[in-house]
């Protein structure tokens, strides 16, 4: 067994390496060996794990692991009697992950993955409520040739109990016949899909804040999230990301057909989380106010654009406010501005984060946009009734006047 964890180039190549929870500048590649020294299961990948807990104040917190230390693979093992094969990774203070596959030919399977993390490590949960080892288990099944190697650079989610799982750069071949890594890829349905980005080059450069818009309005996606009680997270919204990158404006229109939804809802906030093959994650993190509102408090994205990756996060947002028990609602375009290099149009926009009651969105909160178009119909009618009545009172004065001209005959 061998593995190598080393940088990875700035200029945000490809990674060659199985990144085992890995940050984004490291990967690592693992080479499983047999008794005869040959190589009978090889794996790159890159992973991230978001874990929500509850705190000592009980309030409600996200961390994501993505830093690993300490990497270890005791427990990995090559085809076993069974035609069973493992992963297996300890890193940190306590935590581990574990994918098993199975060999049927002429196929294998990518099984069950779980993961291992300590809630009792300051480090990572400094204000946990609970303390201890918690495990989930996410029943994934990905059947693929026997002969072939299994590859998905597009972002691969699993929301299990409390995690949120992120896998991307996927690389690996569990059973390595005669030694050699197979060429023949098996590739997996999100990389064979493409996401059309529109790239938008003037002739004089832009400034940084410059946002192009592009001819064609983004498709409107229906998105919600469930947890043991039901549906507890409702969206719907057409989504055009704007991105600044060296004075470059870039238009990325959210296909919501070949868009994954993830995410979590809790007492205090609700987190929905897209992901695609060119979005690796766009979150959503919505919160309560004063115990009777809720808004749009945080936006954390990264995306693949020329070439490299575009990360942002704001937690300091203030967008989509709405009372409790109700939706927010806007048909007019939106920007959220989440910095000077990135901010998101909305179209058609309708959320309702906490209190979703039997799948349905609640009465709606209209936005000013579309307030402002209830107020255009009502001034010009406020309007055209002080017309009249200036017409009907320059009338009434001229009849008088009439009137009072016959009397002095």
């Amino acid at each position: 067994m061998c593995f190598r964890l080393s940088p990875v180039p700035s200029s945000g190549l490809v990674l060659l390496c199985l990144l085992l929870g890995a940050v984004p500048s490291y990967e690592l590649e693992f080479d499983l060996k047999n008794s005869e020294n040959a190589t009978c299961l090889y794996a790159k990948w890159q992973m991230d794990f978001t874990v929500h807990y509850e705190t000592t104040n009980r309030t409600s917190k996200s961390v994501t692991i993505s830093n690993f230390t300490n990497v270890t693979f005791n427990g990995s093992k090559c085809r076993d009697e069974q035609n069973h094969s493992q992963i297996a990774v300890q890193f940190g203070s306590g935590f581990s992950w574990i994918v098993n596959f199975t060999m049927e030919a002429p196929y294998y399977l990518i099984g069950g993955i779980s993961f291992t993390y300590n809630m009792s490590d300051a480090t990572t949960f400094p204000d946990a409520a609970k303390k201890g080892s918690v495990t989930v288990i996410s029943p994934a099944t990905i059947k693929i040739p026997l002969n072939d190697i299994f590859r998905c650079n597009s972002s691969l989610t699993l929301d299990a109990d409390k995690v949120d799982q992120k896998y991307w750069n996927v690389l690996v071949q569990p059973f390595v016949e005669n030694g050699t890594v197979s060429k023949k890829e098996f590739v997996c349905d999100k990389d064979k899909i493409s996401t059309t980005i529109t790239p938008i080059v003037h002739t004089t450069v832009p400034s940084p804040t410059a946002t192009p818009t592009p001819k064609k309005n983004p498709a409107v996606g229906n998105y919600s999230i469930t947890n043991g009680n039901g549906t507890c997270l409702l969206a719907t919204m057409g989504l055009q990301l704007n991105i600044t990158q060296e004075k470059v404006p870039v238009i990325i229109n959210i296909n919501p057909n070949i868009t994954n939804v993830t995410g979590s809802c809790h007492p205090q906030t609700a987190q929905l989380r897209l992901n695609n093959n060119i979005i690796k994650y766009l979150d959503f993190v919505f919160a309560m106010k004063n115990g009777n509102r809720f808004y749009l408090k945080e936006v954390n994205a990264s995306i693949l654009t020329n070439g490299s990756v575009f990360s942002v996060t704001n937690n300091n947002l203030s967008y989509w406010d709405a009372p409790l028990g109700s939706s927010y609602m806007c048909n007019k375009e939106q920007i959220v501005s989440v910095s000077e290099k990135f901010q998101i149009n909305t179209f058609n926009l309708r959320v309702q984060p906490f209190n979703v009651k039997e799948g349905k969105y609640s009465t709606a909160q209209d936005c000013i946009a579309d307030d402002d178009n209830f107020l255009v119909p009502i001034a010009v009618g406020a309007a055209l009734a002080g017309v009249l009545i200036l017409v009907l009172l320059a009338y009434f004065i001229g009849l008088k006047r009439h009137h009072a001209g016959y009397e002095q005959f």
